[in-house]
């Protein structure tokens, strides 16, 4: 359970570091990538132990880098579409709240 826990902290702060290196961080909350980096990771997590991967010789790395690894992934991902299509609906309703 304790390697749920470290695996935990720190898909949070690369969840977090995720948000902070991006431009358009300004188009949604803080919490949102560092929340679906959590949940992603722990759910790899949950997902590798019940597989048997935990703490076998050779594979022991498995549930505690790869949800990392996967969370990190997850964040950055949500964060580049985000701020992509965020930034282009609010450019088009500011256009049209302009025009009336």
């Amino acid at each position: 359970m304790l390697s749920l826990v470290v695996v935990a902290f720190a898909t949070v702060a690369t969840g977090f570091l995720v948000w902070a290196n991006d431009k358009r961080h300004g188009k949604y909350g803080i919490a949102l990538p560092a929340g679906l980096s959590l949940g992603i990771g722990a759910l790899a997590w949950v997902a590798f132990i019940a597989a048997g991967l935990g703490y076998q010789p050779g594979l022991t790395w498995i549930p505690y880098v790869l949800p990392i690894v996967l969370g990190t992934a997850a964040a950055a991902g949500a964060v580049v579409y985000l701020g992509r299509t965020r930034t282009s609906r609010d450019t088009t309703a500011l256009t049209k709240a302009l025009r009336l």
